[in-house]
């Protein structure tokens, strides 16, 4: 469920109440512990924290044009949704599912940088925080250029 929203703001207040409640919050710890240099924009309808194209001018390879995405943040019609391209195309993923085990009971439903919670009491907000501190915007730089380097169809 792609949304229209123009801004961060815009998007939560359209959300039904229990989903802005627990994206709001996801969204203030993504903000407290995100390394400097990302910003928040709204990207692809969801809340997304990019690398600028004022630290990388190249952009994201799919449209240039396109800030770098890192982290993105959306209600889905029947999960919420954090994305997360470092979980996918870099280093974070085996200690995304060490930390996990240590705060949830639950099986970790994800995909390649999709990672789903059925219900608001099920997102791990803390978590979040300490996954959206690992990696500045210069090691996510490197860490998206060393798999895109990697994933070159020769």
């Amino acid at each position: 469920m792609q949304s229209k929203a123009k801004t961060v703001d815009q998007y939560i207040l359209e959300l039904p109440d229990d989903r802005a409640e627990i994206i709001a919050a996801t969204r203030n710890e993504i903000l407290k512990n995100l390394p400097k240099g990302f910003e928040e924009t709204m990207q692809y309808g969801m809340i997304s924290y990019v690398v600028p194209h004022k630290l990388y001018p190249d952009g994201y390879h799919t449209n240039p044009k396109d800030p770098l995405p890192f982290i993105s943040l959306a209600s889905q019609k029947s999960h919420i949704a954090l994305y997360h391209m470092a979980v996918y195309a870099g280093p974070l993923h085996d200690w995304l599912v060490s930390e996990w085990k240590k705060v949830s009971d639950k099986k970790l439903d994800m995909g390649k940088a999709c990672i789903r919670f059925k219900k608001p009491e099920d997102v791990p907000v803390k978590l979040i925080g300490k996954l959206s501190a690992k990696m500045t915007p210069a090691q996510w730089i490197k860490a998206y250029e060393t798999a895109r380097k990697t994933n070159v169809k020769k």
